[in-house]
């Protein structure tokens, strides 16, 4: 928050005249400020200054501790006019990984889950599914089968599936299931199991002039379609993997279609490259969790100025998964260390957050 400054008089006012004098003082200054506006740096938008007002607790199911003060810290300093480390509004870019960063994804990631159902549904048109890999585990419903396939099996399943769909079908598609399928562990809707934390987090940034991405490797369309409702993040700021697609007329209506061949992988050396090519602004601030998300974070603090680099480390079995090291799809070991060796924010799930996920979303 920014400092409050003394209003000067002389000793001895009592308190009308201290109050009229006061007064007097504020008038002359906002005369000033409308005065000589013009040219002045631009303000900050009103929320944010809202924010520094009414927000004693912008982060409240964040524990007292290193991580929590190291964001606040961060925020203000790169926020308050006059900080040597103030950054201007157009320059406020935080990105963040979805899957594993802003909700769960385990046992395998979400899109996963969906593609499953669709395996499901397609198989009777596909026979030769019944014995082929990932295709085989996932008609069985072996979701530990389908992880050892890897990134590559994760791929072709989610490829096979959503080709030949026009991209208003695969909305629709995906709206309906993201509206109704549950967690097989939880029971939970799967955007009830976002993180209360980081939704604070993100409101928060915004709320001090910040323009918040996703940066995932998990599929933009997928994403798209409920990005805005779960995180207020709009679906021209998502970024994600995709596949290729095509124009075709289709009942005398343009439409574009799905092909099940890969266009982009959103994932580790992709993700600065998208961020250049989508975004054209180096962040400032970049949120991850696993080694997929490292070179996300090393693009962010390799430019100049104040930088922030956090990593959610999985270290709860309790209220949610444990996981980091020896993960076969979400290994969290290079950015671990990395983080450590230069200082970065690692997260404890466990002993930093109050709360994993919304309590009012339970399903």
């Amino acid at each position: 928050m920014v400092p409050a400054t003394r209003v000067g008089g002389r000793a001895g006012f009592g308190a009308e005249e201290g109050g009229a004098m006061k007064r007097a003082v504020l008038l002359v200054q906002v005369l000033a400020l409308l005065l000589t506006g013009a040219c002045s740096p631009p303000p900050e938008p009103p929320q944010a200054v809202a924010a520094q007002v009414l927000q004693p607790n912008p982060l409240p199911s964040w524990r007292e501790g290193p991580p929590r003060k190291a964001i606040l810290d961060f925020i203000e300093r790169v926020t308050v006019q006059g900080s040597a480390d103030f950054v201007p509004l157009a320059e406020r870019v935080a990105v963040f990984d979805n899957d594993g960063t802003l909700w769960s994804e385990k046992p395998v990631p979400f899109q996963v889950m969906f593609a499953l159902d669709q395996v499901r549904a397609m198989a009777p048109q596909h026979p030769q599914w019944q014995k082929l890999e990932p295709f085989a585990s996932a008609l069985r419903g072996d979701v530990q089968g389908l992880a050892k396939s890897g990134e590559k099996g994760v791929f072709t399943l989610v490829a096979a599936t959503h080709a030949g769909m026009t991209t208003d079908e695969f909305q629709r598609s995906v709206t309906q299931w993201i509206s109704s399928a549950h967690h097989p562990q939880t029971g939970r809707l799967y955007t009830a199991m976002v993180y209360q934390p980081m939704l604070e987090l993100l409101a928060y940034l915004r709320s001090r002039g910040f323009k918040t991405f996703i940066v995932s490797g998990g599929g933009v369309d997928f994403m798209r379609p409920w990005a805005e409702r779960v995180y207020g993040v709009p679906p021209e700021q998502v970024i994600g993997s995709a596949g290729k697609m095509t124009f075709e007329e289709r009942g005398g209506k343009p439409v574009l279609v799905k092909l099940p061949q890969i266009e982009v992988v959103d994932d580790k050396e992709g993700k600065p490259v998208e961020i250049q090519s989508r975004i054209g602004r180096r962040p400032i601030a970049a949120f991850g969790n696993s080694d997929g998300d490292l070179q996300m974070l090393q693009w962010t603090m390799g430019g100049a100025g104040a930088r922030f680099a956090l990593f959610v480390h999985h270290d709860d079995a309790v209220r949610e998964f444990a996981y980091d090291r020896q993960d076969r799809l979400q290994q969290f070991s290079k950015g671990w260390d990395e983080a450590v060796a230069k200082g970065w924010t690692v997260v404890s799930m466990k002993d930093d957050w109050m709360t994993v996920y919304p309590e009012a979303t339970l399903r």
